[in-house]
């Protein structure tokens, strides 16, 4: 695993945990659509940069991640919006997602021009 890769990766599984722990409370109605939207891109997300710290060719694992940052922002944005999330988590949420997007950014940007 890159160096470089290994609080990314910790810090997208601790989202990972805590994005699903606030799904898993999600009412009925918008659990097995919003929720389950929400929890794909996110287990997406953690795969992508586990591909990325593990294997050579970064670039597009780093660019998928990116994607789905980008996805989960306005994911987590609707959730609140639907009073899924209070006001406090989606914070919290949005900090942690743009926190991994400039960490994402940057490992992409680090790359040798020839890897990307």
């Amino acid at each position: 695993m890159a160096m470089e890769s290994a609080p990314l990766v910790q810090k997208v599984y601790n989202l990972t945990v805590w994005v699903l722990k606030k799904v898993e409370r999600f009412p009925r109605s918008y659990r097995f659509t919003v929720g389950d939207r929400i929890t794909a891109t996110m287990l997406d997300l953690q795969s992508s940069i586990v591909e990325a710290a593990f294997e050579t060719a970064r670039e597009e694992p780093l660019r998928r991640a990116q994607r789905q940052i980008n996805t989960l922002r306005f994911l987590i944005r609707t959730a609140k919006d639907l009073h899924l999330l209070t006001a406090d988590s989606y914070g919290y949420a949005a900090e942690k997602l743009d926190e991994a997007g400039r960490m994402t950014g940057g490992w992409r940007k680090s790359l040798p021009q020839d890897a990307r």
